[in-house]
């Protein structure tokens, strides 16, 4: 067992750094997109500062802690970014899966070791650079309130994002083309995951229905983690309660790809190739 476990490793450590050296030749791809972050984080600042008006509190967060919380999530996107759905469409479209199908090496651990490698890169290029110029221009506190639960936090959001969207992707064993699903997916997320509205201004019943849902656990549960809520959504859930109902989110929806796996495996024909 641990000889196996050294052997996974190593894979995984080989794949990460070739994807880290391939993805660096394009850099400048990864520096373009450190704008993003501060011009969506501006964005949200005058909106949710005109909202709030003269002050008080909206779903239980106050105008600092709503700027923190777009500050978290911000950062979050750039630790969790996942291409797995698209990549996954790609080789199957194109016949290429058909190379990962001979491989001793299963096509998710090597998504999910490629996915490591690109967001160890995005670390240096994206979320640092975003940190300082939220700390330093912006003077927002973007400390962690609990730094062991929100890393917790944030890997389990790392793997949530990776397997929701490989499970997305194997819809092209089926479709061929799931564009459409993907961008379906992508609506569905901004909008219940937290990104643009912090579940806790929606009805109780939403939030209650997001619970049973993937959206929240990949951006929504990490920000407030990081930001120190201490009663998280409808539920109140404490921080440790809300990390637990992610795990449990993360387990379900990595057995729920091998059975996808599987099953779709069987459909393909390779054409293309």
């Amino acid at each position: 067992m641990i000889n196996y476990i050294k052997h996974k490793l190593e894979i995984c450590r080989a794949v990460a750094f070739v994807t880290y050296k391939e993805w660096s030749a394009y850099r400048t791809h990864s520096l373009v997109s450190v704008f993003v972050g501060p011009v969506y984080f501006i964005v949200q600042y005058f909106i949710w500062t005109a909202v709030y008006g003269g002050g008080g509190a909206i779903g239980g967060m106050e105008l600092s802690e709503t700027i923190r919380y777009f500050g978290a999530s911000a950062l979050i996107g750039y630790l969790t970014m996942d291409f797995a759905d698209w990549n996954l469409q790609m080789l199957v479209r194109t016949g290429k899966f058909l190379t990962f199908s001979l491989r001793p090496v299963h096509h998710r651990f090597f998504a999910l070791s490629q996915k490591i490698g690109h967001r160890i890169l995005g670390f240096y290029l994206e979320f640092l650079p975003c940190l300082l110029i939220f700390v330093l221009l912006f003077k927002v506190d973007m400390i962690p309130c609990c730094p062991l639960w929100t890393a917790l936090s944030v890997l389990l959001a790392f793997l949530m994002n990776f397997y929701v969207n490989y499970c997305l992707g194997m819809a092209a064993f089926y479709f061929v083309q799931a564009n459409g699903i993907r961008v379906v997916y992508q609506l569905l997320g901004n909008i219940f995951s937290g990104m643009l509205i912090p579940l806790s201004f929606f009805p109780e019943i939403i939030q209650r229905i997001m619970i049973f849902l993937p959206f929240q656990y990949t951006n929504y549960i990490p920000a407030m983690v990081w930001t120190g809520n201490e009663a998280i959504g409808a539920m109140g859930l404490t921080i440790p309660q809300a990390v637990m109902y992610q795990a449990i989110a993360v387990i379900f929806t990595a057995l729920l790809s091998e059975v996808l796996y599987r099953s779709s495996i069987k459909r393909f024909t390779a054409v293309g190739a």
